[in-house]
């Protein structure tokens, strides 16, 4: 099945884009660690040297977050250390060891090593194309992998609207101090994260994504897998989250963060009982992060949707 957005189609025709160089987005309905092994091996990528596994390991208190279960065999097939930095928010995160007592108390340390990549500090990524950023500052640690695999809960967010990929590795891979920086749109980089241009904290989270794949070969060193479940409006950085009142979905991937986060916004609203997470997605204009991903050139929001079903 093909999806075409017309306003994606206006930007690809001004561009000079070619359709056929529309990517794909796998899916599955198998909630499984089987079924994510198959949209993984479906990608015809394969994650290879010191592999970073990019995901959230959950507030405390929460109980949404990917579950160790789900993702053990994935991330041990790929030798893969899980990577976070700390937040910028407080709550039980916001230091390094308190960061990993939760990553403990959660599971993850279960099945891999865990790495707070902002630990030893930061590093400053180039941000071109944009408007807001010209950097992006992201854990010191994030230069020691020569490539991310990036786990995704799909979900909805207090500020964001949703978070997906492209929220997992701008606001994810951020330093504290980075996450500030893209918050405020590049105009502060230290105190409240709370602004009050929403479009452009949604712009900038476009363009920290975009500087984290320029900075793996081109993103030739990423990839991208979506979990649709337990799809709360609240993401897994809050503690008490808002009860799922929809069904679970699937599993999506792609080598293209933006056409995953379009699929998944697609999909929610083609559910039958995704209202509250519509308007939450809607709220706060969440769809303008994919749009402006695409307008910089990070990806596309045409692509192909193929079950593997």
């Amino acid at each position: 099945m093909k999806r075409i957005c017309l306003a994606a189609l206006l930007v690809m025709a001004l561009a000079g884009t070619c359709l056929a160089e529309e990517p794909t987005v796998f899916f599955t309905k198998d909630i499984s660690p089987a079924g994510l092994m198959a949209i993984y091996n479906s990608l015809g990528r394969e994650a290879t040297g010191n592999v970073g596994v990019k995901l959230s390991t959950g507030e405390a208190g929460n109980t949404h977050y990917l579950s160790p279960d789900l993702i053990k065999d994935l991330v041990q097939k790929v030798n893969g250390t899980i990577i976070e930095c700390n937040t910028a928010y407080g709550g039980s995160r916001a230091s390094t060891a308190m960061h990993k007592q939760v990553a403990e108390d959660h599971g993850f340390t279960k099945i891999a090593k865990v790495d707070i990549m902002d630990e030893e500090g930061e590093i400053s990524l180039p941000a071109t194309g944009g408007i807001h950023l010209k950097e992006d500052v992201v854990g010191s640690h994030f230069k020691n992998y020569d490539f991310v695999l990036v786990l995704s809960h799909f979900k909805g967010h207090a500020m964001g609207g949703f978070g997906g990929a492209l929220k997992n590795i701008s606001i994810g891979i951020a330093s504290s101090r980075g996450k500030v920086i893209i918050h405020t749109a590049g105009t502060k980089d230290s105190g409240s994260i709370w602004y009050d241009n929403q479009d452009a904290f949604l712009e900038s989270m476009a363009e920290a994504a975009k500087a984290v794949s320029d900075s793996l070969d081109g993103g030739k060193k990423i990839m991208y897998i979506s979990v649709m479940n337990h799809l709360s409006v609240d993401c897994d950085c809050d503690g008490n989250p808002a009860k799922p009142d929809m069904h679970d979905i699937g599993i999506l991937g792609s080598l293209d963060p933006v056409a995953l986060d379009q699929a998944c916004v697609d999909l929610v609203y083609k559910a039958p009982d995704s209202k509250s997470l519509i308007n939450r997605i809607e709220s706060r204009h969440g769809i303008h992060t994919v749009e402006h991903a695409a307008a910089i050139g990070l990806g596309s929001r045409v692509y192909n949707f193929v079950s593997i079903d």
